[in-house]
């Protein structure tokens, strides 16, 4: 019974480390930033509920990133007001209650806009209209400018507008737990790194030649040492077992082995006992060969 209870006790003492290791914390006041890509959001644009996405900028949280790039926040288009007649400006406010994680993670969330370019931002996120009292002021003490500003009482404003690609900076309200991804455990044994794979020249194999058809051939004409032409023919090697290798140079060692170089340019060695040394002779001197047992030049 102790047993089991002191297993017990050991198990939510755990719970809080193991859930620390899956999530990242960030913590209520952070200021995020993030780029809606909805081109002139304003309130000509939208209605009351219409969802707000905003992608969210590079975010650091202890020298690493918090958020996996591709994530964005969700929201909706809360309230707004447009500029009056007389008096009075535009204002609009958004809210963002979630963030998505790609592939598919959805993280719960509270946020308020602090900041917009160009535009004051109010303790409440609403993002106001600037309007134009320092100009409207002036015009209304020239008494010239009057039928003008009548004209343009109607279109007083103008009211916010949230041009593409414009950044929101925004105060996260409360602690925010944002799963981290194990990335060895997506990857898997599939991905795990291999020894390089070494790529080595298969040996050429033996060409069927058989030293009585070779002997079918017409012998070539004499001609005087003087005249004699460099060969230009590789050598033909006949082996004991009737097979013949090409080669473009040969030479022996000391130890009993010749070495040659086959035609597509792999170097083979064989033992000197493997080589019919009457019948390589007896057929390169017939194709016009020159064979001897002088290394020949490396």
């Amino acid at each position: 019974m102790k047993s089991i209870l002191y297993a017990l006790v050991l198990s939510l003492l755990a719970a809080p480390a193991s859930g620390f290791a899956a999530e990242q914390l960030i913590p209520a006041g952070s200021i995020l930033q993030c780029t809606v890509s909805e081109p002139k959001l304003s309130s000509k644009t939208a209605d009351i509920g219409d969802p707000v996405l905003c992608r969210v900028s590079h975010f650091e949280m202890y020298g690493r990133s918090a958020f996996p790039y591709g994530s964005y926040l969700v929201g909706r288009f809360e309230d707004y007001r447009d500029p009056g007649h007389l008096v009075g400006k535009g204002w609009m406010e958004l809210k963002f209650d979630r963030m998505v994680l790609p592939p598919g993670t959805v993280v719960p969330l509270a946020a308020k806009v602090v900041q917009v370019p160009n535009y004051p931002v109010d303790k409440e996120g609403r993002i106001h209209g600037k309007g134009h009292p320092v100009r409207d002021t002036l015009e209304w003490m020239v008494p010239v400018l009057w039928p003008i500003d009548l004209i343009n009482l109607p279109r007083r404003g103008p009211r916010p507008v949230l041009k593409a690609e414009t950044r929101l900076t925004l105060k996260i309200m409360d602690d925010l737990g944002v799963p981290v991804r194990d990335v060895a455990a997506e990857t898997g044994p599939a991905l795990t790194p291999r020894a390089p794979v070494i790529y080595q020249q298969p040996a050429p194999e033996p060409v069927p030649i058989t030293v009585e058809h070779i002997y079918d051939t017409p012998p070539a004409p004499p001609v005087p040492i003087a005249m004699a032409p460099v060969p230009q023919q590789p050598t033909l090697l006949v082996m004991r077992n009737g097979m013949g290798m090409y080669a473009s140079n040969y030479w022996f060692d000391g130890g009993g082995r010749v070495h040659y170089t086959a035609m597509n340019g792999a170097p083979v060695v064989m033992g000197r006992e493997q080589l019919d040394w009457a019948s390589t002779v007896a057929v390169n001197r017939q194709r016009g060969v020159s064979f001897g047992g002088q290394p020949a030049a490396y």
